[in-house]
């Protein structure tokens, strides 16, 4: 099915309670999978919004690498404005903005930094510009030209040679654990669908995993 009817498919249908996954990880795959197979432009690409001590919100895009039950993976340099924000205030957004396709995810919870265990291995299979890049980059810092920057990169890479790139102890990745999902499936005359799973924890000693409460929300 081609972009076109797969949108239009998709508003004539819309979401009912009946054709959501109770899983809302597994609701969210079958989304994701799907804005891959239409080749929509960066299908993991996220609005990322943190809150700074002062209170001013600020966003951005990154890009989603990893995900599977326990949240959602991204990577960046733990000393960023974002990594810095994050560790005062571990609370964050994400927004899947698949419009082409008449879609969006959004996606609340709090961050924890993964393993660095984990972040190697996703690391080593990054492009070698890109570990360069992580090594060159002080990532949100004021720079005073893009010289000093590409004169960095020359550095690194007289550095490491042909050599294997070592994983930055200043660098890897976050998981956010989603506290609610929001799915939003866009209707005729903005009578749009949205449904929200709201994770509810087990009893405290309780061995459960958590479950999630759906519920249909007003466009």
């Amino acid at each position: 099915m081609n972009l076109n009817a797969f949108r239009d498919e998709a508003m004539s249908r819309g979401l009912t309670r009946a054709n959501l996954d109770p899983d809302p990880l597994r609701q969210f795959e079958q989304w994701y999978q799907a804005a891959i197979e239409l080749a929509l432009p960066e299908p993991n690409g996220m609005t990322l919004c943190t809150v700074a001590a002062s209170g001013q919100p600020f966003v951005r895009t990154v890009l989603l690498k990893l995900y599977d039950q326990r949240g959602f993976v991204f990577f960046t340099n733990y000393h960023s404005r974002k990594a810095e924000q994050m560790e005062v205030n571990p609370r964050v957004a994400v927004l899947f903005p698949w419009l082409a396709v008449a879609r969006q995810v959004q996606i609340q919870g709090r961050v924890e930094r993964i393993t660095s265990a984990e972040s190697l291995q996703y690391f080593v299979t990054r492009p070698r510009g890109s570990q360069i890049g992580a090594w060159s980059s002080p990532q949100s810092q004021v720079i005073r030209s893009r010289a000093l920057l590409e004169a960095k990169v020359a550095e690194m890479k007289s550095r490491f040679g042909e050599g294997k790139i070592p994983l930055p102890d200043f660098w890897g990745g976050y998981r956010i654990v989603p506290e609610s999902l929001e799915f939003w499936q866009g209707r005729d005359s903005r009578l749009h669908d949205r449904f929200l799973y709201s994770r509810v924890d087990p009893v405290s000693g309780e061995e459960e995993a958590a479950s999630w409460r759906i519920e249909r929300l007003a466009p």
